[in-house]
């Protein structure tokens, strides 16, 4: 397949003997981008998944190449396996026991599954989502293979240095092998329905887990219509305005407020009921940000808002798993080009796509390599946008943000907030300072053995003294913030005389003094 496709010195260096057909003229008057495509087109729906996991990969790939894997297509074909037999091995002989009727005729194909619908005994319409044979068996010899491949292209063509395959198929195999589970996705269904429990605006999809294991899903049947189809939209008196805001809205709630979200929410993805209800469906790919990474997304928000490229740079060495910034200065530049071009444009006229491939080709040049989650994000805002710009070309994302943004600003100022974060650093820098006795001890050891080389630098030496100053001084505040909170909740617990609101004053006045160095301590800890 390389070898027709003009690969043969990716061959030769697998040293494998080529016994393929050598590439045509034709194709070698193709560009390497559309020969690449088309060799995964071929090479099948496990290898086709790869292209499309990587077509949003700007940080990682040449545009060129980007723009060549987005036209790659899935090409299912429907299998007429055994449903019967299926079922029969996965619930036992007796399944039958819950069905009225199963229709054998899937209403939808996917290179991992197939779709039929049924009727429980109890009246309830379902679907059946049923995985296809021996499909995992398939899938994990497709994965070795690529690996194989990779790490050949890793080893022997430079060019692929800077790609860092390796994390990227790394990454697409945890995907593709929670897509196979499909008691994972039973469980995305059923934490979904759980954060969205009390929002009118959204329904999901029952799961009957009686009916459910790694093979089978079986759910409730939606009677819904395509998100983007106009006609029925039309005919439901609904509108198509109002239903993009309530995409927007719900994956923004995702994003943050859960830290939950559908990792493709492309149209196919999202069905709209008669009474206008938005119901995504196919929860095989979500993504998670956990508590620490939704902190970083925070500061992520703010800086933009304040356009503080110093601070961006931070957060993102921070969230970095690797980088290589060769020239800081130009980097701030492009940061400041992209939140420049924010302040020119109408709200209504901003290309979010447009600025997130902006900010990709920022990452690729400087080689910052993002978390899963990260490219899992920037994936479902580009789709989500698409969506909504299609039902609504006016559509403003960045005004729909604002009151997430305005929400997390308050919540920074909260007391309650600011004296968690507080103790938090307390904690650590408590936590820091233990560890001294264990890291003299450790010089004096290397000392002792003629281990220890010192390299002493002016310019490091005076910021170390700094660093050290403030560390000292953020310690001290910290130490007394802590006792004097001690000291307030002996006296909350005593029985003093002299009280407002059911409070010793001596407690008021010892939480308005913690506040005010609790709050101190974070102003320090955020300046540094």
């Amino acid at each position: 397949m390389l070898s027709k496709y003009g690969f043969k010195e990716v061959l030769a260096r697998m040293n494998v003997q080529n016994k393929e057909q050598e590439a045509t003229e034709e194709i070698f008057n193709k560009s390497v981008y559309v020969r690449i495509r088309m060799a995964l087109e071929e090479m099948g729906p496990t290898f086709v998944k790869f292209g499309q996991a990587f077509s949003q990969r700007e940080d990682l790939l040449p545009k060129e190449l980007t723009l060549e894997l987005q036209k790659l297509q899935d090409q299912v074909l429907l299998e007429n396996f055994d449903l019967k037999a299926v079922l029969s091995e996965n619930f036992g002989e007796n399944y039958q026991d819950y069905f009225l009727e199963i229709s054998i005729e899937p209403i939808a194909s996917a290179s991992i599954a197939q779709v039929y619908k049924a009727k429980l005994k109890t009246g309830e319409e379902v679907v059946l989502k049923v995985k296809r044979p021996k499909i995992e068996e398939i899938i994990k010899g497709d994965l070795l293979l690529m690996k194989d491949l990779v790490k050949t292209l890793t080893n022997y063509f430079e060019f692929t240095e800077n790609l860092n395959l390796e994390q990227g198929i790394n990454t697409f195999e945890k995907s593709l092998l929670s897509e196979l589970s499909f008691v994972n996705e039973r469980e995305n269904i059923e934490r979904f329905a759980k954060n969205f429990k009390n929002d009118s605006r959204t329904y999901v999809p029952k799961v009957y887990s009686q009916l459910c294991n790694n093979d089978v899903l079986c759910m409730e049947f939606i009677d819904g219509f395509k998100c983007t189809d106009f006609a029925e939209i039309e005919k439901n008196n609904l509108k198509r305005n109002a239903i993009a805001d309530d995409i927007l809205q719900l994956f923004l709630a995702q994003i943050l407020e859960h830290g939950f979200f559908h990792a493709d929410p492309h149209a196919g993805n999202i069905l709209v009921t008669k009474e206008g209800k938005i119901v995504f469906i196919d929860f095989g790919a979500v993504g998670i940000i956990f508590p620490s990474d939704r902190q970083f997304l925070e500061d992520l928000i703010i800086n933009l808002i304040l356009k503080n490229t110093d601070q961006l740079i931070i957060n993102l060495k921070k969230v970095a798993l690797k980088f290589e910034i060769k020239d800081e200065n130009r980097l701030k530049s492009q940061i400041l080009e992209i939140l420049n071009l924010v302040d020119s444009s109408a709200l209504q006229d901003i290309d979010l796509n447009k600025m997130i491939e902006k900010f990709q080709a920022i990452l690729f040049e400087n080689k910052i390599v993002m978390p899963d989650y990260f490219i899992l994000l920037f994936k479902g805002v580009t789709l989500i946008e698409g969506v909504g710009r299609q039902l609504n070309p006016e559509m403003d994302v960045i005004k729909s943000a604002k009151p997430y943004i305005n929400k997390i600003l308050l919540q920074r100022l909260n007391p309650n907030y600011l004296l968690e974060k507080g103790m938090q650093k307390f904690t650590e820098i408590q936590s820091q300072f233990s560890n001294i006795p264990t890291e003299i001890s450790s010089i004096i050891s290397k000392l002792n053995n003629g281990e220890l080389e010192v390299k002493s630098r002016n310019e490091e030496q005076k910021r170390s003294n700094v660093l050290i100053k403030q560390s000292v001084t953020n310690l001290i505040i910290a130490i007394i913030l802590g006792a004097n909170m001690i000291a307030t909740a002996l006296i909350i617990n005593s029985n003093s005389p002299a009280q407002l609101l059911g409070l010793p004053l001596l407690a008021i006045f010892g939480l308005l003094f913690s506040g005010i160095l609790g709050l101190v301590l974070i102003l320090r800890l955020i300046k540094r």
